[in-house]
């Protein structure tokens, strides 16, 4: 992951895309463009029946390649903020190093490198370039001020603490309002992630907030509860009642406001 700051010092978490994922974008693309212009080479062959001079014939056809090769990819990267065909496929997107849409600018500078370095050198500038780059940036994103992110992030979903029917009794009199935010984050964060941990890694984490936990928690657990019960109990009963409540705050500011809305104002 990367981290970055925008203006209203809001922290972004941006998925910078791999070498290999660019890699394989970069193939669709350049086949999707050597495609088209196998194509419309042919079907102009085929339409005028070769009656062009040579001379026309290859200004065409340098008009063709830079139409497919620049024009096209700038004016599509620039309207679609990033995108391509290669990208959509593997659910990428340009940004600007501080996360943000690029411009015509970003794309041009992006598009006229990419002949050099994609095209004349047959890739091997953007290979070393990239293979030496944190982000996989080629020469264009670094004078663009580009890079490539992933779009398609999956989410893993995080386990939720469930309160142990063993100890459903001792948690409705336990009070737990006590236990520090931070303290309850971490033991929320130790549940989502606990079935990732190893076995001897687990069971030491749990004994070690079970411990630091009980000082806030009154009173204690039955005798012989398992440390990730205790921890389970502990934040599922705290998540309940700060909802309970936080509902209740909900319902007194909606009877204030609908009983202000009522007061004779004006007669």
């Amino acid at each position: 992951m990367s981290s970055v700051i925008t203006g209203e010092a809001v922290v972004l978490e941006l998925r910078p895309a791999s070498f290999g994922a660019r890699a394989v974008s970069l193939m669709i693309d350049v086949l999707a463009q050597i495609l088209v212009i196998i194509g419309v080479i042919v079907a102009v062959g085929n339409t005028v029946g070769g009656s062009f001079d040579p001379a026309l014939t290859q200004a065409l056809v340098l008009v063709l390649v830079v139409l497919v090769l620049v024009i096209i990819p700038v004016t599509i990267e620039t309207v679609t903020r990033g995108k391509s065909l290669g990208r959509l496929v593997m659910g990428l997107r340009i940004v600007r190093d501080d996360g943000g849409s690029i411009r015509f600018r970003h794309a041009f500078i992006r598009g006229m490198l990419a002949v050099l370095e994609i095209y004349l050198l047959v890739g091997s500038l953007a290979f070393l370039v990239a293979v030496f780059n944190e982000r996989s940036k080629r020469l264009g994103d670094l004078l663009a001020g580009t890079y490539s992110m992933h779009e398609r992030v999956v989410v893993k979903s995080r386990t939720r603490a469930v309160l142990p029917p063993q100890l459903q009794e001792w948690i409705a009199t336990a009070d737990v309002a006590q236990l520090p935010d931070a303290l309850t984050r971490r033991i929320s964060q130790f549940i989502g992630q606990a079935n990732r941990l190893t076995p001897p890694a687990r069971a030491a984490l749990a004994i070690e907030l079970a411990t630091e936990a009980s000082a806030f928690v009154f009173p204690t657990p039955p005798a012989g509860t398992p440390p990730e019960d205790f921890l389970n109990a502990v934040v599922s009963e705290r998540r309940d009642r700060d909802y309970a409540r936080l509902m209740k705050q909900r319902e007194r500011t909606s009877r204030t406001a609908e009983q202000l809305h009522k007061l004779p104002f004006s007669s």
